[in-house]
């Protein structure tokens, strides 16, 4: 484990990533307990209030549980961890985003039929408003925000807040990194004419169509943004 001081610029953040990776390399096992506050402070180089900020925020990761009384036990991510870990797991390793987009299109598919069978005519017509938000955006990061407000609609069309609420999850994962991934909505107008066909039969309540056109849209961007992250490397 490094022992050298960080630098004082963003040391939490800087401490938080460094203990993120020695846990998820093995360093710190998961069960086991970290070594005592005073020890791991001096350890990493950092005074123990900065080492207490980011011992928190790996907690609310949900990489840590700390008990007064016995110390902060390191959890096993992939046999206790949640959907709240995805976007420090994508930050670190970028082959979890490939991941992240194949539950993207099942869970999709999934929104859009049941959206297509459920959805309110008010909700029609907010969807047609958001389409066009996104062929009149101004570059590619806002057409590629405005898309995810297409698919959060859909999510609250089938009147299952679950299914925003794993929505608003797998984006969470990707939006960070998102300038990497912006490729499909270079062209707005473009993007929003790819992305009609879903849209439109969701609103016109063609859950059949819908499934499809989830399945061709969700696919077609995925390959785009794989390939384009893959470009960036």
């Amino acid at each position: 484990m490094p022992d050298e001081t960080l630098a004082r610029q963003s040391v939490v953040d800087l401490l938080e990533a460094r203990l993120r990776d020695d846990i998820l390399d093995g360093a710190h096992q998961p069960g086991s307990l970290l070594p005592p506050e005073r020890d791991l402070a001096a350890q990493y180089g950092v005074t123990r209030t900065t080492l207490k900020h980011a011992l928190t925020r790996l907690e609310q990761a949900g990489m840590l549980r700390t008990r007064h009384g016995i110390g902060t036990k390191v959890r096993d991510v992939l046999k206790v961890g949640g959907a709240e870990l995805l976007p420090m797991l994508v930050a670190r390793d970028n082959t979890w985003l490939a991941e992240v987009f194949e539950a993207r299109r099942h869970i999709g598919t999934l929104i859009a039929r049941r959206a297509a069978t459920r959805r309110t005519a008010a909700q029609g017509r907010r969807l047609s408003a958001l389409l066009a938000t996104v062929a009149e955006a101004a570059d590619g990061d806002a057409a590629q925000l405005a898309d995810v407000e297409v698919h959060r609609e859909l999510a609250r069309a089938t009147g299952n807040r679950v299914y925003l609420l794993l929505t608003n999850t797998l984006f969470n994962a990707y939006l960070p990194v998102r300038l990497a991934l912006r490729a499909p909505f270079e062209q707005p107008t473009e993007a929003a004419a790819q992305l009609a066909p879903l849209v439109e039969a969701v609103r016109d309540g063609r859950p059949e169509d819908a499934e499809r056109a989830a399945e061709r849209y969700l696919r077609a961007t995925e390959k785009q943004m794989l390939r384009s992250l893959e470009t960036a490397r």
